[in-house]
């Protein structure tokens, strides 16, 4: 009775069962309640041979409370009086046994290796004595594996057949018999028992398997012959023989615990090879996503450069694969998959070789920045120290501070520091800024410390390693239902709604600063409406969640249902507003009308307001005739149709609005993952990438028509960020810091859909992956939406040189993200570049945890450190490279919408025969006729058809 588990292991091994939905950590007394409302009657009817009790109130109070809440004080007392009770109705020959599955750390989690999660209390008690003398002051550590075949001979059962244990011999004392020997016979007989079951395992195992070593194996049954002979004389002269059966229980037990040790061993031996080809395939793909990288921007790179290495790759596997089929070896996948990549290398370092001799021999090969190479290197030999891994906490921070301070040097000692409004720099061809160097200092002193403060105080948030005991985690990352008083939990609520609100008003003074709340597109309107309802229904959450054990009795079921139904809502208002976006993903405003645009002004000779009636009488007449002229202009086009006026808004920071909102959308289901005070990590998660991504624009030239590209400092600095926050929100790359209450949010009691708790748990832990690699494209585009803060001198075409001396100097309104559209081919080049820049970065990380890994196999920390470490980092890549997908197929979907967009309106200036007139805007303030040579390609096509185009800003 109890965890329904024991149903799952042994459907139908039961006489009578009571079990209870136990998958739920929040639930403290369902199961336990439900096991005391029939353990005793079940007890006092005597129709049981074995009763079993799986109690689960403790362990979820440790999950979610941690061991020295109250609530845990309080299950702790129902446990003792529980086991009062049982001892109060045992009889003479009966035997309660009273263990634990497992042990708890001081955060009251379990499931990785330390001491306190897999040691646990075993307590045995009968009104019978059962051992002959009084116990030990210090408790014997026995293994958990003894169990088994302690308890199937006490019950009369045969032993398991895979069973390596060994039995308890003490529990097998015969105390109150008058003879001398019988104790020590009886506990000879189960070792005896219980050896010949391992010997006939080890038989069977070494027959089928060839894994163990041979001579220990020998040794280990002679050993088994020799006790079972000298047991079989004994028994057939018992007499006298106290001292031979003690050195009989010493051989069988020598016996047994050599089997175990030996076995041990032999399973965890590792394969060198496949090991080796592991870590050969990673290191040559990351070595090709660096060398792709450097080609993405050169003509026919989809075709001439890739087909050497496909080639040389595919002879290595063929060659590999002979060698094998030769040899009569069996071939395996991954050695065929790392001779092709180790294959595919041969010409690069072919050619490395041949350069030897140059001034730069691996600048083809390692292109990036020597002091961002420096730190990389540094990333990769840290994997290999346990000390290092465990502290990584405090180390991803130091390095990530250390590449900013770094950028910020560079930028001011190369003069390229400058303010995102004063783009007008000489390496962008405009004019010189005509700031003092004092406030380029200024700037970048804010910046910076807007970073530094940001990184240190996301810092507060950390959990720390088991291995640090001296460490103190912050209690900020409990949820608010582990607070006791009442006070502090409502200031912190106040605390956390107040991050969302403040998150939901950052993001909507952006758009609305570059403008895109403008446009009546469904994503808009979305924006709008849905996240503040989302915000809301975030917020109702946690209020639900944080007092849900204060709720009365009459209410409980009312807050558990909404306690469901508000997660799934706010994920369902997520998932529409994802899918509105892809469908509409152009968010700007868009005006037509008939008829061109025209102004007329008012001329007077005099200036401001009229003063007297002559000035009346100059002005009333000609504002009388421009709205007659006004009135037959709509009558006419009321009449005929005259030529169409298109008005675009927001174009140019189209592409960064729709990741900005899809961002927003996925950080709520994220949020609600998440224990409530972690709203305040992801408020200083989006302020601190807005710094960082401002200070980066600020060193990353701006070329027209391209090539474009992302610096390796901005990539860097954005990947150690993505691991910076994994900490900052409580996180540890080991399983027993894994968050398992997110398996519940939004699930109800009782369920059965482990793939979406699994989904859930992963999406927790997983979280800043997930955003930082969606959000990589802003690297490429937060440069161009920087251009905005500045209007420049537009340039005159060739030829117009007298009319530019006639025409007033008018500025030209910055193209922002328009500009990428000037070259599409440079365009998907440089997203591919940036993508594989990115996975670049995580993949020598993941090459250093595997090679950690594989050279520390025998470390003492490799099973508690670099295994875990490694699982870690695999799974972040492949989440983080999903993610990168999803970021750039939205920045397509985006430019393919843009596309779309123009040439429907190409169609339909061609269908209407008319001229037509676009008004193309980006983040200025008022209509100028653009110059063909500074619009898209699209844009020129309608030019070349007859369309006048005008750019504008904002509506």
């Amino acid at each position: 009775m109890g965890d329904e588990t024991w149903n799952d292991l042994f459907p139908g091994a039961f006489s009578q069962a009571f079990f209870f939905p136990s998958f739920d950590v929040r639930d403290l007394h369902t199961v336990d309640n439900g096991i005391l409302e029939h353990l005793y009657p079940i007890m006092d009817s005597g129709e049981w041979d074995v009763l079993i009790t799986h109690f689960l109130g403790v362990d979820h109070c440790g999950h979610k409370h941690g061991p020295h809440h109250p609530e845990m004080a309080k299950k702790l007392s129902q446990m003792d009086q529980v086991i009062q009770g049982l001892v109060e109705r045992l009889e003479n020959d009966t035997l309660l046994v009273v263990t634990g599955d497992h042990g708890m750390t001081t955060s009251g989690n379990h499931g990785g290796d330390s001491e306190l999660e897999t040691s646990a209390a075993l307590f045995l008690y009968s009104p019978t004595a059962l051992f002959p003398s009084a116990p030990p002051e210090e408790p014997e550590v026995i293994p958990q594996i003894s169990l088994v075949p302690t308890l199937a001979l006490l019950l009369g059962l045969p032993i398991p057949f895979g069973n390596i244990g060994e039995v308890i011999a003490e529990v097998f004392s015969e105390v109150e018999d008058s003879q001398p020997h019988s104790s020590t016979l009886a506990q000879a007989s189960a070792l005896h028992l219980n050896a010949q079951q391992v010997s006939r395992f080890l038989h069977t195992y070494s027959t089928a398997a060839q894994d163990l070593q041979v001579k220990e194996l020998h040794r280990l049954q002679n050993l088994f012959s020799k006790a079972s002979a000298d047991y079989q004389r004994l028994l057939q002269s018992p007499q006298g023989a106290e001292a031979a059966l003690q050195t009989v229980i010493t051989e069988l037990q020598q016996f047994l615990r050599g089997v175990r040790a030996m076995c041990i061993e032999s399973w965890a031996r590792f394969s060198l090879v496949r090991m080796a080809g592991g870590a050969a395939l990673l290191a040559a793909t990351c070595f090709l996503c660096l060398l792709v990288s450097q080609w993405a921007a050169s003509p026919g790179f989809y075709f001439r450069p890739l087909l050497i290495p496909m080639a040389w790759g595919l002879t290595g596997a063929l060659v590999c694969a002979g060698l094998l089929a030769t040899t009569g070896l069996k071939l395996d996948s991954v050695v065929l998959g790392a001779m092709a990549a180790v294959g595919s290398l041969l010409p690069f370092l072919w050619k490395a070789w041949a350069s030897w001799g140059a001034k730069r021999p691996l600048a083809a090969l390692l292109p990036m920045p020597g002091p961002v190479l420096l730190l990389l290197l540094i990333r990769f030999a840290g994997f290999f120290s346990d000390s290092f891994v465990i502290a990584e906490a405090r180390a991803a921070p130091f390095l990530l501070i250390s590449l900013i301070l770094l950028l910020v040097a560079q930028l001011h000692w190369e003069g390229k520091l400058l303010p995102p409004k004063l783009l007008t720099i000489p390496r962008l061809g405009f004019l010189t800024p005509a700031g003092p160097p004092r406030h380029n200092g200024t700037h970048a002193l804010g910046l910076g410390v807007g970073l530094l403060l940001c990184i240190r105080l996301a810092g507060l948030f950390h959990r720390c390693p088991e291995e640090t005991p001296a460490c103190s985690s912050s209690p900020w990352l409990s949820p608010l239902a582990s607070m006791v008083g009442g006070r502090a939990k409502n200031v912190w609520y106040g605390a956390c709604v107040g991050a969302l609100a403040a998150l939901l008003a950052a993001v909507r003074l952006w758009l609305r600063r570059y403008g895109n709340l403008k446009s009546p597109e469904p994503p808009v309107l979305f924006v709008r409406w849905g996240l503040p309802l989302m915000g809301l229904g975030t917020a109702a959450y946690w209020a639900l969640a944080s007092g849900a054990d204060e709720a009365p009795p009459r209410l409980r079921a009312l807050v558990a249902g909404a306690s469901v139904m508000l997660p799934r809502a706010v994920a369902g208002l997520a998932a529409s507003g994802l899918m509105l976006l892809l469908w509409r993903p152009v968010m700007v405003l868009v005006k037509a009308a008939a008829g061109a645009p025209r102004t007329r002004t008012v001329l007077t000779p005099f200036s401001g307001p009229p003063t007297s009636q002559a000035d009346l009488d100059y002005v009333v007449p000609q504002i009388y005739r421009h709205m007659q002229e006004e009135f037959r202009g709509r009558l006419e086009r009321t009449k005929f149709q005259g030529p169409l006026t298109v008005a675009a808004y927001q174009l140019g920071s189209v592409y960064s609005a729709a990741m900005v909102t899809a961002l927003t959308l996925l950080a709520f289901p994220l949020l609600l993952l998440h224990a409530e005070r972690i709203s305040l990590v992801f408020l200083l998660l989006f302020l601190q990438s807005f710094l960082l991504l401002h200070l980066l624009a600020a060193g990353i030239p701006i070329t027209t028509p391209g090539p474009f590209t992302v610096p390796w400092q901005a990539v860097s600095a954005w990947a150690f960020m993505a691991t910076q926050t994994f900490y900052s929100t409580g996180h540890q790359p080991v399983f027993p810091a894994i968050h398992w209450h997110a398996a519940f949010v939004g699930v109800p009691e009782g369920h059965d859909f482990t793939w979406l708790s699994a989904l859930l748990v992963g999406t927790n832990t997983f979280a800043s992956h997930i955003l930082f690699a969606v959000g990589c494209p802003l690297l490429l585009l937060w440069p161009f939406l920087c251009e905005s803060q500045g209007p420049r001198k537009r340039r005159q075409p060739p030829g117009n040189e007298a009319e530019a001396r006639v025409r007033p100097e008018e500025e030209e309104e910055p193209l922002m993200e328009m500009r990428l559209r000037d070259a599409p081919h440079h365009f998907n080049a440089a997203l591919l570049q940036l993508g594989l820049k990115y996975l670049f970065v995580l993949g020598i990380q993941i090459l250093a945890c595997a090679l950690a890994a594989s050279i520390l196999r025998r470390h003492l920390m490799v099973w508690k450190v670099f295994a875990p470490k490694f699982i870690f980092e695999a799974m972040g890549f492949i989440v983080s490279s999903v993610g990168l997908c999803l970021g750039i197929a939205l920045v397509m979907r985006v430019d393919g919408a843009v596309s779309s967009w123009f040439r429907q309106l190409v169609l339909a200036q061609q269908r209407a025969g008319e001229h037509s007139s676009l008004v193309y805007t980006g983040a200025g303030s008022s209509a100028r006729e653009a110059q063909s040579h500074l619009l898209p390609p699209c844009s020129q096509d309608l030019l070349a058809s007859g369309t006048s185009l005008f750019y504008n800003s904002k509506s």
